[in-house]
């Protein structure tokens, strides 16, 4: 597909704290010009969103594609395909792969293997471990988007629980620190408690209690913590309780230290486990309504920065296994805008917070170039948005290689129109159009 001149007219543009009834024109990849009555240039394309909405793309700083070595669960040509569909135009992957992530010359063969498949913008992250420090030092400027250190359990030789290697990742890393928080002693101590409780017969509704409050809090202190005593940059992921909530400042100011939540922490407490059982087991947990409520209430105070979504599938055997047998992770970047959209009717979540928290922070705590907002010579970046058009969620409809949702039978009251990657139609009506078209991300020095 090319570059074609597109004109989208009669749009409401959400942007930056307003909405606004303008339009949009999309010239060479860009956004070239936002007013009211442009005129089409010869040739271009003109697309009238009958005041529908227009985002910009979704950034998700958090998924797990699964490529190299995982692909059976899915790889990066059909999550990024999902995450099209859902408005996800730029993503961050995981480092936690077969081999991980460890090295620069790992990380240099990921970038490879996305150039030709990925229908979104990309960028990876760098692993750590116990002994990559020098590694994660060599780091250049825009190499990785940052440096994921998993402080709690983890696979392979990812989990970092050296205190002296942690304390030298804190020191020296180059690039921003993001940070999975679990204490794995304290969940191993949990564990044992509840296999003697329950005679090995391990009830799902005990994740929570197992990977705990006190285990998330203990290891996200130290987290901040560190990045204070050693001025770092530092993003925690995924938080899940509201106890954690009061380790970051309100307000929207420059912070060195930022907070993230998912979609599915909002989105679910522990009644979930009844509903959908293992399928909805992640790390860190779906814990209870008032942790749940305290986290969207954090999100309107500017508590949490960011919202992301953690997608990590799991093939559906894999995920029907016994607890605490049944992998940890949730398919989510093909619903987490409409699922986003759900909760701010609900929950009286401003649309406008929900299009900062998802794209505008995102581009600013990454220092993204060019992506992000709805601005004049950015990239066109968008998506479409139909708030009165309803998607029900059948199998037919899930692209995940794991062919499974945690939404599936559920009917969301707005859909997904039309996505935009880097000025070209690449999503319309349920459709995915043309080859990938994703680009790597530019970061500012």
């Amino acid at each position: 597909m090319t570059n074609q001149a597109i004109l989208i007219i009669n749009a409401a543009i959400v942007n930056e704290g307003k909405v606004l009834e303008e339009d949009l024109l999309i010239k060479n990849g860009r956004i070239n010009r936002i007013g009211k009555q442009i005129s089409p240039p010869d040739g271009a394309e003109v697309i009238d969103a009958g005041g529908k909405l227009l985002l910009p793309g979704l950034i998700d700083d958090q998924v797990h594609f699964r490529e190299p070595g995982l692909t059976h669960k899915g790889g990066i040509r059909s999550e990024s395909m999902a995450a099209i569909a859902g408005g996800v135009t730029s993503f961050m992957d995981m480092p936690n792969v077969n081999p991980p992530t460890l090295t620069r010359e790992l990380l240099s063969q990921k970038y490879e293997i996305a150039k030709d498949k990925a229908y979104a913008n990309f960028a990876f992250y760098m692993g750590s471990s116990n002994s990559n420090i020098h590694e994660i030092e060599s780091l250049q400027p825009g190499e990785a988007c940052g440096v994921k250190i998993f402080m709690g359990a983890s696979t392979g030789n990812l989990l970092v629980d050296d205190d002296n290697a942690l304390d030298q990742i804190f020191a020296k890393s180059p690039v921003l620190i993001v940070t999975h928080c679990e204490d794995t002693p304290t969940i191993e101590r949990n564990m044992e408690a509840a296999s003697l409780k329950y005679n090995g017969n391990i009830p799902i509704d005990e994740h929570p209690n197992i990977r705990s409050v006190d285990a998330c809090y203990k290891s996200s202190s130290k987290a901040v913590n560190l990045a204070k005593k050693h001025g770092s940059k530092l993003h925690v992921l995924h938080l899940t309780t509201a106890k954690e909530m009061e380790l970051f400042e309100a307000g929207d100011h420059e912070k060195k230290i930022t907070a993230e939540v998912c979609v599915h922490h909002l989105y679910f407490n522990d009644n979930a486990y009844d509903e959908l059982g293992s399928m909805v087991v992640c790390n860190p947990a779906i814990k209870t309504k008032e942790d749940q409520k305290a986290l969207i209430d954090a999100l309107k105070e500017d508590r949490i920065d960011i919202i992301a979504t953690d997608h990590a599938p799991h093939t559906k055997d894999e995920k029907e296994k016994e607890y605490p047998d049944c992998p940890s992770g949730i398919p989510l970047v093909q619903h987490s805008l409409l699922a986003l959209l759900e909760l701010s009717s609900q929950k009286d979540i401003p649309i406008e917070t929900i299009v900062k928290k998802t794209s505008h922070a995102v581009s600013d705590r990454y220092g993204i170039m060019d992506r992000g907002y709805v601005r004049e010579g950015y990239w066109a970046d968008l998506v479409l948005v139909d708030p009165n058009g309803k998607h029900q969620v059948t199998p037919e409809s899930i692209m995940y290689e794991c062919g499974w949702s945690p939404f599936q039978g559920h009917c969301f009251d707005s859909s997904i129109e039309m996505t935009f990657v880097n000025g070209v139609k690449v999503f319309e009506s349920g459709k995915i159009l043309g080859e990938p078209m994703g680009k790597r991300l530019d970061f500012k020095g």
